[in-house]
């Protein structure tokens, strides 16, 4: 599975890459999310660890996230440590005129279950990942005057 969304928000690449790289803010912009909880201590960090608990097609997932990979601004990589499959989940932050583009990007392969399930799985995290991103849009854009 390799799902990739992307989308340009109005405001500069450091304030959308400090918001959305912080794993504390996810359950506000992710539809699925309902909450994290640091194993590690805050700020991000590679090999900072964080307990995340998602529902998705009407299943409770709980899974541990380790950040392997942090370019500050840039990009910030992180892969299961625990769960129900292995995944991948990459944030990359550029500028993209007067805002900043943001690219989420999920790879993974699933077992059991979502091995099964995986065409269907993949459109529903395309939905999900397109809805969130919407939604941290909403958030950080300015109110128009």
């Amino acid at each position: 599975m390799d799902v990739e969304v992307e989308t340009v928000i109005a405001r500069p690449v450091a304030d959308v890459a400090a918001y959305a790289g912080d794993p504390t803010n996810a359950p506000e912009w992710y539809a699925n999310i309902r909450s994290v909880r640091w194993r590690t201590d805050p700020p991000v960090r590679v090999g900072s660890e964080m307990d995340f608990v998602a529902q998705f097609l009407g299943r409770r997932l709980a899974y541990t996230y380790r950040v392997v990979e942090l370019v500050e601004g840039e990009r910030l990589v992180m892969e299961t440590a625990d769960g129900p499959f292995p995944m991948r989940t990459t944030y990359t932050w550029e500028p993209a005129g007067d805002g900043a583009r943001m690219t989420l990007r999920n790879t993974g392969t699933p077992t059991g279950f979502g091995k099964v399930s995986a065409p269907v799985m993949a459109a529903a995290m395309r939905r999900a990942t397109t809805k969130d991103l919407a939604r941290l849009k909403t958030l950080l854009e300015p109110e128009p005057h």
